[in-house]
């Protein structure tokens, strides 16, 4: 069994994180991926204090396909510099992790 992460971006628009998601999904990078938004977000850009609404893509996958699954955001994403980040799963229910084991097999 290898480690399992949540993996987070966030888009400009629903129709991008749909698009975003089911094209990780679609390749196996990812077992599964939720849409959540629009969500407030306030942050920091070139030097410029900003806030905006954004959807937030949170994908499950496994250690061993994080690598590709980051490589196929930032290089689908509209935005240049994307959040691309990673949180371990330090728990779930056996079932739940041999599904991601079994469809992020690459």
């Amino acid at each position: 069994m290898s480690g399992y992460l949540q993996v987070s971006t966030a888009t400009a628009t629903r129709d991008e994180a749909v698009q975003l998601a089911g094209s990780a999904v679609s390749a196996g990078l990812a077992a599964g991926a939720q849409i959540v938004g629009p969500v407030v977000s306030i942050f920091w850009h070139e030097g410029q204090y900003g806030e905006g609404e954004e959807w937030q893509v949170l994908l499950k996958t496994t250690e061993g396909r994080y690598a590709e699954l980051e490589a196929h955001l930032l290089g689908n994403h509209s935005w240049a510099n994307p959040e691309v980040s990673a949180v371990p799963i330090t728990a779930g229910s056996a079932r739940y992790l041999d599904w991601v084991d079994r469809t992020t097999k690459g």
